[in-house]
């Protein structure tokens, strides 16, 4: 492949994303590097809680898969893979790769897995007074309830495993666009203090990672934005220079598209401050991008930058934060809106009358309210159905489990014509976070082959 340019795809925006359209990447994409993308702020927290379960779990449940859907072909065309599916037990997750290899009867595949994210200990001896992020509290005000500490690391933690032979790279908790940043430093030998290449490499992986965003998933909108073939949307695929100017395009024949109003909407997903998007290599500065449409899904992306890098690291906190009890009942036929809303006022009384007034708490007519919330406005048309919805913020479970049951409850204890009733109890995992000291975090990297070594 040529030396000068780099082609690196994403194969996954989330832990939960479509396989065929990374298959067809593996397949027709002539890619350097595969990148899977699968963590968001929580999900690291519920794998640690999955963790301390079953400890052989804690990693993506979809990485078998997906590594038997892609594999083969990587293997066979030297495409690397690089993923954060590890979450919060990357050794393990190593082992289940070679596992699929070896069913494959690929026996030559070796995976490198970075560690050295996960700072819980770390933190709980000396942590402790560290300010949480947009709150008075401090880490010490969480501790009883902390599950997981993870820190996000950069590129330069990924740099080791590129080093070796290994053919898939697994890791925990690193910042997203550290996925693609990492081959891009050890492909074209940028510095670690090269901040506009670090800055330009970032764009890159800002714009890649969340896969389908960029090449119309979440940006379609009929008669406004009308997106082609989204049955068989493709996820995107970057050209990358030396320079670290690049070309985000997508396979050929491949559904969706990808156009400056795409890139624009993903160059500006998340971002804060575009001239100071904090990651843990650099500070990335996208405020002169330019982005230019030079032929049919492709779109030339120049004009990042970077500044010098912060002395600390973000880290993310999962806390346990009490329990949430919902259920929910359809009311359908005339008066549908006013039984439903009569269903919801019968629940918060009863649930007042046990002393449950001052949770947080929500009372939603779904399709007519749930989302704008009471000041929404009457409808124009009476609704010929609805769905009540209950849901509360409890500190315990049997509490959850009382709250579910009294929307059933509504069965025989409120208006006509109730159906379709369900009630759910689920554990709330809320997420925080915390800087620490850069220099307190030690990332290192294990090396497996398929034979178990």
């Amino acid at each position: 492949m040529d030396k000068q340019t780099l082609r690196i795809g994403v194969g996954a925006g989330y832990a939960g994303d479509r396989i065929p359209p990374a298959v067809a990447l593996a397949e027709k994409g002539q890619l350097d590097y595969l990148v899977f993308e699968c963590l968001a702020e929580r999900t690291i927290a519920l794998a640690q809680l999955e963790r301390s379960q079953q400890p052989e779990l804690g990693f993506d449940p979809m990485l078998a898969a997906r590594m038997r859907a892609v594999l083969p072909a990587c293997i066979r065309q030297g495409t690397r893979i690089i993923s954060n599916m590890g979450a919060a037990n990357p050794l393990q997750a190593g082992h289940a790769v070679l596992a699929v290899a070896r069913e494959l009867g690929l026996h030559q595949v070796k995976v490198a897995v970075v560690l050295g994210d996960d700072v819980l200990t770390q933190l709980g001896t000396n942590g402790l007074s560290l300010p949480i992020l947009e709150s008075a509290q401090t880490l010490a005000d969480l501790q009883p309830r902390l599950i997981s500490a993870n820190a996000y690391l950069g590129a330069e933690a990924l740099l080791a495993a590129l080093q070796s032979d290994a053919q898939v790279i697994i890791t925990g908790r690193v910042a997203d666009p550290a996925l693609f940043l990492a081959p891009l430093m050890h492909h074209f030998g940028w510095a670690a203090d090269d901040w506009t290449r670090l800055g330009k490499g970032v764009l890159v992986g800002h714009l890649l990672e969340c896969a389908a965003q960029i090449t119309g998933g979440y940006f379609a909108d009929p008669g406004f934005k009308d997106v082609p073939d989204m049955v068989n949307l493709g996820f995107p695929l970057a050209e990358v220079t030396a320079s670290g100017d690049a070309v985000i395009t997508k396979v050929a024949g491949s559904g969706g598209c990808v156009t400056v109003a795409t890139c624009t909407e993903q160059l500006l997903y998340e971002i804060e401050n575009p001239a100071r998007y904090l990651q843990p290599d650099v500070v990335a500065d996208f405020s002169h991008v330019q982005l230019v449409q030079t032929g049919p899904d492709r779109v030339q992306v120049t004009g990042g930058n970077g500044h010098a890098r912060t002395d600390t690291l973000k880290v993310t906190l999962g806390y346990r934060d009490g329990f949430i009890g919902e259920g929910q009942m359809s009311y359908a036929g005339p008066g549908a809106q006013s039984r439903g809303q009569l269903a919801l006022d019968l629940v918060r009384q009863r649930l007042a009358g046990a002393d449950y007034a001052h949770f947080e708490s929500r009372y939603d007519l779904i399709g007519v309210n749930a989302i704008f919330g009471p000041d929404s406005g009457q409808a124009k048309a009476e609704p010929t159905e609805v769905r009540a919805r209950v849901a509360l913020r409890v500190p315990t479970l049997q509490q959850a489990q009382h709250v579910a049951h009294e929307v059933e409850a509504l069965y025989t204890n409120g208006p006509a014509g109730g159906g379709g009733a369900t009630r759910s109890v689920r554990e709330v995992i809320a997420a925080a976070a915390v800087l620490m000291p850069r220099s307190a975090v030690q990332p290192s990297t294990v090396l497996l082959n398929a034979e178990g070594h």
